[in-house]
């Protein structure tokens, strides 16, 4: 089973916008059995009409999308609640946190802490959006502080330190390494990264992703194939491709 563990899919008309019949047909083209999905920016507004899209299309295609969740502090922490509860009773496996196109520091005790709280007690996982195009709000050592104060939470970090330049990959490795509860999904960064991750976590650490609509689903998938048929077993393989995400999302 193939999965891509980094899409987006938005029900709003402006530039690059994904819907979800794109996707699934991006899908069937690059042999991907299955993804997870989040909302696509601009991401300052209101955020419940592109949450409930996404809760529309995995009803629409259950067997093909993992709908993930949203959350944006700035719109207000009773507001943030709300939807962190609202994306659960959606049936979403989780929410994702992205500090760098909302512009906050994601260990910020009374921005994100009630908010990664809130994800906690309800037993589902989170996402961090952690890239190089800002790294001070999401910056690895920050996800380490979350890690190790929510240790039982499962946190994805999406382009584990991509995106852009520095490259802050061996940071991400550094702190997968201390915590366990730490995956990486290796989106909008180089083959030589997830590889290095791959050889210090092992296999069962390390999740592919495209970042679709802004890279290429099927370019992506078969470069993580090609960069991994003869560096290990099938099996190991198999794992980073979507064993990986089945498991932690119980599949």
């Amino acid at each position: 089973m193939i999965i891509d563990a980094d899409t987006h899919i938005s029900p709003l008309d402006e530039a690059l916008s994904c819907r979800a019949e794109t996707l699934v047909a991006e899908m069937d083209a690059s042999g991907v059995d299955k993804a997870i999905v989040w909302l696509q920016p601009p991401y300052m507004r209101e955020l419940d009409e592109s949450l409930e899209y996404i809760r529309d299309s995995a009803r629409k295609y259950p067997d093909r999308l993992l709908p993930f969740g949203w959350a944006n502090p700035h719109l207000g922490l009773k507001k943030s609640i709300d939807t962190i509860k609202k994306c659960v009773d959606y049936g979403f496996h989780g929410v994702k946190l992205n500090g760098a196109q909302e512009s906050y520091y994601i260990d910020d005790d009374k921005m994100s802490f009630p908010l990664i709280e809130e994800i906690a007690k309800a037993g589902v996982m989170l996402c961090f959006h952690v890239g190089a195009d800002a790294y001070e709000f999401t910056h690895p050592y920050r996800v380490g502080k979350v890690a190790e104060r929510w240790p039982e939470l499962p946190i994805l970090l999406a382009h584990m330190g991509g995106c852009g330049s520095p490259d802050l990959s061996s940071a991400c490795v550094e702190m997968a390494e201390k915590y366990k509860n730490l995956t990486l999904i290796g989106s909008q960064i180089s083959f030589r990264a997830i590889l290095s991750a791959i050889n210090k976590l092992g296999p069962s650490r390390v999740c592919c992703g495209s970042d679709m609509p802004y890279e290429s689903m099927r370019a992506r998938v078969a470069g993580t194939k090609a960069l991994l048929e003869r560096a290990m077993s099938k099996e190991d393989a198999d794992l980073i491709l979507g064993g990986n995400v089945a498991r932690l999302f119980k599949l």
